[in-house]
C-alpha cells in the first residue's frame, strides 16, 4: 500500500487536482445506510429535547467545535426546533485541568460523566478512530445510555466498532479524512435543517 502523496508534483495546481481526486474517492466510500441512520440519530435526539455532545483532538477538535455552531445556530434558521449542542473540546481551562490532575485519556469522558443523560447523543470525531480519550468517551456514553456516532478514517480503530453508527472514511491521508469529516458535519446539520423547515416552499431560495 502507498499513501498519498506518493510522488513529487510540479506545482500546487497539480497537487490540488490529485488531492481532490483523493477526496472524491474517499467521500464515495461512505456507507449510505450509515448516513441515513446518522441523520435519524441527530433528528431524533433533537426531537426528544436531548443534547448532542461532540468531541475530538487536534483538527477533529475544530470540527467538533464547528459542529456546535452549525448544529445549534445553523439548524435553527427557518425552523421551530431548538437543538441543544455542546462541544467537549471547547473549554481549555477544563480540559487542561482534567488532563493535568487526572489523565488526558479522561478529558472527554469526565465531562460526559457529569453532563450526559440517557437518550443524549455523542458524536466522536477521530481520524484514526483509536485515540484513547475518544474510545473512553464512547464507551462511557454507551454505559450511561447515550446514543453514539463516530466519524473515523484510516483503519477505523476501536471507535468504529464501539459506536452505534460509524461514518467511516476509507482514506489514508489526514487532510482528506478531516475534510470529509467536516463535510459530514455540514451535511448532517443542513439535512436536519432542511427536514425541519417551517416553510418548505422556500427551498431553493434560501441559503444553506
Amino acid at each position: 500500500m502507498t499513501f498519498f502523496p506518493d510522488r513529487l508534483f510540479d506545482g500546487a495546481g497539480a497537487y490540488a487536482t490529485a488531492y481532490f481526486e483523493q477526496y472524491s474517492h474517499a467521500a464515495a466510500t461512505l456507507d449510505q445506510d450509515a448516513l441515513k441512520r446518522a441523520g435519524e440519530l441527530v433528528g431524533d435526539v433533537i426531537a426528544r429535547g436531548g443534547t448532542i455532545y461532540s468531541c475530538g483532538n487536534g483538527g477533529s477538535a475544530a470540527i467538533a467545535n464547528h459542529l456546535a455552531c452549525d448544529c445549534l445556530k445553523g439548524i435553527r434558521a427557518g425552523t421551530s426546533i431548538r437543538p441543544k449542542v455542546c462541544s467537549l473540546s471547547t473549554t481549555v481551562e477544563l480540559i487542561t485541568a482534567i488532563a493535568n490532575d487526572i489523565s488526558y485519556d479522561d478529558v472527554f469522558s469526565y465531562q460526559l460523566d457529569s453532563l450526559g443523560q440517557p437518550g443524549d447523543l455523542l458524536i466522536a470525531i477521530s481520524s484514526s478512530g483509536s485515540s484513547p480519550n475518544i474510545v473512553k468517551a464512547l464507551k462511557l456514553a454507551k454505559e450511561k445510555g447515550l446514543k453514539t456516532l463516530a466519524f473515523t478514517g484510516f483503519g477505523g480503530g476501536e471507535s468504529a466498532k464501539v459506536a452505534d453508527v460509524s461514518l467511516h472514511v476509507q482514506a489514508e491521508n489526514y487532510g482528506v479524512v478531516e475534510d470529509v469529516h467536516q463535510s459530514l458535519m455540514h451535511l448532517l446539520a443542513q439535512y436536519t435543517r432542511h427536514r425541519s423547515l417551517d416553510d418548505t416552499s422556500t427551498l431553493g431560495s434560501v441559503k444553506f
